[in-house]
């Protein structure tokens, strides 16, 4: 199933370890259909959450094509891996490089590495990992695993 997804940024008050309160803004990663429905969708996931007001301050496309999320506790940053796949040419016999952008949940750098070669197991095609860092992401919200995306 291909995947639309949206980071949308939320503006909200935080209470501070110290009392105080301050605005901060936190990214999250929304797969949706279109602009307004990732609008809908973050605010719906994200109100059970906030005691106070909150806005969505931003909503832009996140060029993602594969999503590794992990069940392990200690997982919880996101890092941005851009994979370069090698192919041949057949007609010119010349190697082409092709890259995508995958998301892994994971612990730190060698865990998000080892969970990214992990889920690339079963991949036929030959690849690199051209890049590995970790993102500002909160959390992610996949649509679940029945196909509860509306119908276009």
């Amino acid at each position: 199933m291909m995947h639309t997804w949206f980071e949308c940024k939320i503006r909200y008050e935080k209470i501070m370890e110290n009392g105080m309160q301050k605005k901060v803004t936190e990214p999250y990663l929304v797969d949706a259909l279109s602009f307004t429905e990732a609008e809908k969708r973050i605010i719906e996931e994200m109100e059970p959450f906030m005691s106070g007001e909150f806005t969505v301050s931003d909503i832009k496309r996140a060029n993602y094509s594969e999503l590794f999320p992990s069940d392990e506790e200690s997982a919880d940053r996101w890092f941005k891996c851009k994979l370069i796949f090698i192919t041949l040419d057949e007609k010119s016999g010349a190697e082409k490089k092709t890259s995508t952008q995958v998301l892994v949940q994971a612990a730190d750098l060698r865990d998000a590495v080892k969970k990214l070669d992990e889920g690339m197991k079963g991949t036929m095609a030959d690849y690199q990992i051209g890049l590995v860092s970790e993102t500002s992401l909160m959390d992610v919200f996949p649509y679940g695993e029945r196909n509860d995306k509306p119908e276009v």
